[in-house]
């Protein structure tokens, strides 16, 4: 059968080398998307198996529609009987990227409507429509004029794994970190340090991929358990599948200023079930400490959106000190929202890659920490990227057009700034961002001066008249006018 694993937009490519890790067939990534073939088995191993998937989907039709009416008539000549009864419940939801449906929520109404009306004309009764907790889930997908109505196999998204009973104020998704750690390349084959653990889904996320323990562990139930060709059998041999696990011989250490969120992380790691090798302690970034051992970081710090600590662009600065100093030889990777926040850590990142967080526009970037000055660096061998880091860094660039569709078109300085990372030094960079500084100041007080300054109009007429120009004038180009000079 066709299947559709959804993802946040970034990982695409991650979901698509774990569904191809699965065995499957005609795989082929999308936006936000990938697509596959596979039978029973498949789907089943799918939602239990896979990190980075949101939820998987079975297409029941594709069709084109210009209007609701165009969706209500493809939608009312399937035959509804071999997927739904008069005793099941089912909701619609809705994804539209197009002109001619402004309204999602309009096409998921004409979606049940056709539904309702397949069921009173061949019974004679409607089916129960229930918007929490239905028995099946349908998905309507809308790009332009092309449109796939297909079931939701998974029910509730794939990132609530189960293990979390306790979260802070601004949780990462599972997915989100699974996602990551694949991104940094964790596949268990050292330690692993997240210094802003926060409820500890990335050190959890680390442990269960480092034994090979397949996020539906935890799981209670899967949409397909309710549908009418359910096999309860496939899906126990499934769960009872242990071949994949593996031990663990490193360890995963996790950190946080705040206690409350130590002791939920605490929580979590006990119901997953690995509190044997991942460890959390309440610690200030500030005292961090060198690692006896080169090993991998990856953390999701404070982006001053729903967590903001005293000073945001300190603590940011405070990282980038550390890693310089205390993580030498090690391997770091940094998801932020803020361009300001990455400028203050002052270290030159090997490859970025745009990611989602939510609704948020963010940055996953990888930082190499060696001892020293780039050039010594540099002329000792080191290299700070990877031929798979300038194939992420060549993909970043031709995505970036993509990105920016989706976004009210703007202009401004951070359209035409340098990147840090073309500098050869990391004291080069820093002249660069103190001379950036002064001229943002400097067009401030221009932009203040030029809008606010009270009697423009008489100014200017003054100075077609000559009265007092020749002073205005002579000040702009730098001469003395018998008072102070401001630069």
């Amino acid at each position: 059968m066709e299947l559709i694993a959804k993802t946040f937009q970034g990982l695409e490519e991650v979901l698509a080398e774990e569904i191809t890790e699965l065995g499957a067939n005609d795989i082929e990534i999308g936006r936000r998307m990938v697509s596959f073939s596979g039978d029973k088995r498949m789907l089943y191993r799918a939602n239990f198996c896979l990190r980075t998937a949101v939820r998987v989907l079975v297409p029941i039709r594709h069709f084109q529609a210009r209007s609701a009416d165009d969706v209500y008539d493809a939608v009312s000549h399937i035959e509804w009987s071999d997927y739904l009864s008069l005793d099941t419940t089912f909701s619609v939801d809705s994804v539209v990227y197009s002109q001619e449906f402004r309204h999602s929520k309009f096409v998921a109404y004409k979606v049940k409507d056709a539904i309702v009306d397949y069921f009173r004309r061949t019974t004679g009764q409607r089916p129960n429509i229930r918007l929490s907790d239905p028995d099946i889930r349908l998905n309507i997908h809308i790009a332009d004029e092309n449109c796939t109505l297909s079931l939701d196999s998974s029910g509730e998204s794939l990132h609530l794994r189960g293990y979390r009973r306790q979260s802070v104020a601004a949780p990462i998704n599972e997915v989100l970190a699974a996602g990551i750690l694949r991104l940094a390349g964790w596949k268990g084959q050292c330690d692993l340090i997240d210094p802003f653990c926060g409820s500890g889904t990335i050190l959890i996320e680390a442990a269960l991929m480092a034994r090979g323990i397949a996020p539906g562990l935890f799981r209670k139930a899967y949409g397909f358990e309710r549908w009418k060709d359910f096999d309860a059998d496939l899906l126990e041999e499934i769960y009872n599948d242990d071949s994949a696990e593996r031990p663990f011989l490193h360890s995963i250490r996790g950190y946080d200023l705040n206690q409350p969120a130590v002791e939920i992380a605490l929580d979590n790691v006990r119901q997953a079930g690995c509190q044997d090798c991942v460890s959390v302690e309440r610690r200030d970034f500030r005292q961090f400490q060198q690692p006896a051992t080169p090993c991998l970081m990856v953390t999701n710090p404070p982006y001053g959106d729903r967590l903001l600590p005293p000073d945001l662009l300190a603590l940011y600065k405070t990282i980038g000190e550390n890693l310089k100093r205390r993580f030498v030889g090690g391997e770091a990777w940094i998801i932020s929202h803020r361009a300001e926040c990455f400028e203050q850590i002052g270290l030159r990142p090997s490859v970025k890659i745009a990611l989602y967080n939510g609704a948020l526009d963010c940055e996953l970037r990888k930082y190499q920490i060696f001892e020293g000055k780039m050039d010594a660096f540099r002329a000792g061998g080191g290299n700070l990227k990877t031929n798979e880091d300038y194939r992420r860094n060549a993909e970043r660039k031709k995505l970036r057009p993509r990105r920016d569709e989706a976004r009210p078109a703007r202009r401004s300085d951070e359209d035409y700034r340098y990147d840090e990372g073309d500098f050869a030094d990391e004291e080069t960079a820093a002249r660069f961002r103190a001379l950036r500084s002064r001229h943002h100041e400097f067009s401030h007080l221009l932009s203040l001066r030029d809008n606010r300054r009270p009697g423009r109009e008489r100014d200017d007429n003054r100075r077609k008249s000559g009265d007092s120009g020749g002073k205005r004038e002579n000040r702009r180009r730098g001469g003395r006018t018998g008072g102070p000079r401001r630069d």
